[in-house]
């Protein structure tokens, strides 16, 4: 299914908190054959990757939010969608979040740009073509944004688009200390401590701090993400790794879908269109939680606009791979998709 049709929250499933935590509970997980693949970075690390099989198609990059996998109900579906239209997908996982510890004490975040552009060139020199396009959700969308800023026009992808990005990240972090969104927090922050517990129960922890003791993101950067990635503190990793700076630097074109009451962050984190270049068109939808746009009539037949959506937009620019000009070489792009809600 594929629609550019303005999302329309399901009658049963208004509330963002619903449209948040419906699909990830009732969500069904397709069986996709896949390929398997651990790329070893430089430094001694590994990426684990995973190829959809039988599929001839542009190839699509996938990535996943904070503490995400494959096996996270929007990564699944939207890779069993792709699937179903033709492309040929390439699912990254980041560092530490394919069921194994990685090798190293660090592991990855919000702005970690550097593992995307290896798994960039790794895909180039496997396929002997960049990918035709990347997929971001939350986390995952803050670190496309953000390389594809740092990119500017030297970026390959024809087109991009990014899911429920935490633009402001520092923003996101006292949002997630309000209210009911502290659920959400104790969940997400439980997950990374049990994580890095794991780990560092195979390795010495270059760590001052029980990573148990830590309650909130903003804690949890301050101690252990900050020091691990080489950032100064909680701030400097914050204001350097928000991909909101870096949206007007954007020159592939790229949709990015956000919901206005996303509860992972306030409604004026999202950017003004004066911050956007004119690669970017970026659609607010007034419902739709994170990572969530739960459409449909009854909840026995729920329906997954965001998959739509997205496989409508790459299909406006699916055409580039072949079609020629009357030269006979690659088409030139269509023009850039327009800024505005």
């Amino acid at each position: 299914m594929k629609t550019t049709e303005p999302f329309r929250p399901a009658w049963w499933c208004r509330n963002p908190h619903w449209q948040t935590l419906w699909p990830h509970v009732f969500r069904p997980r397709p069986h996709i054959p896949l390929e398997r693949e651990r790329l070893e970075l430089p430094d001694g690390d590994y990426l684990d990757l995973a190829w959809n099989l039988d599929a001839t198609g542009p190839l699509v990059l996938v990535l996943h939010g904070l503490e995400g996998s494959l096996r996270s109900h929007y990564a699944a579906g939207l890779v069993d969608s792709l699937h179903r239209a033709g492309y040929r997908v390439v699912f990254m996982h980041f560092r530490n979040c394919s069921g194994a510890p990685n090798r190293l004490p660090r592991s990855y975040h919000s702005g970690d740009t550097a593992d995307l552009q290896q798994v960039v060139r790794h895909v180039t020199a496997r396929t002997g073509a960049p990918p035709f396009a990347a997929v971001g959700f939350s986390l995952g969308g803050n670190v496309l944004l953000k390389w594809l800023g740092e990119q500017g026009a030297q970026a390959p992808l024809k087109t991009a688009v990014a899911v429920s990005v935490p633009f402001l990240l520092g923003e996101a972090a006292d949002r997630m200390e309000r209210g009911w969104s502290r659920l959400y927090q104790t969940h997400l922050v439980g997950r990374l401590r049990s994580s890095y517990a794991r780990k560092f129960a195979r390795m010495p922890s270059p760590l001052t701090v029980d990573v148990r003791r830590l309650r909130t993101f903003r804690q949890f950067d301050d101690q252990v993400t900050a020091p691990l990635h080489g950032f100064a503190g909680v701030d400097d990793y914050y204001g350097r790794s928000s991909s909101r700076q870096f949206l007007n630097k954007i020159r592939v074109p790229t949709l990015i879908v956000h919901a206005r009451d996303d509860p992972f962050m306030w409604p004026h984190t999202v950017p003004s269109r004066d911050e956007l270049s004119d690669a970017v068109r970026l659609e607010v939808t007034e419902h739709g939680g994170h990572v969530g746009f739960v459409a449909g009539r009854w909840p026995w037949r729920p329906q997954w606009w965001l998959d739509g959506r997205i496989v409508a937009h790459l299909e406006t620019y699916r055409g580039l791979e072949t079609a020629p000009t009357k030269a006979g070489s690659a088409a030139s792009s269509p023009p850039p998709p327009r800024r505005g809600p």
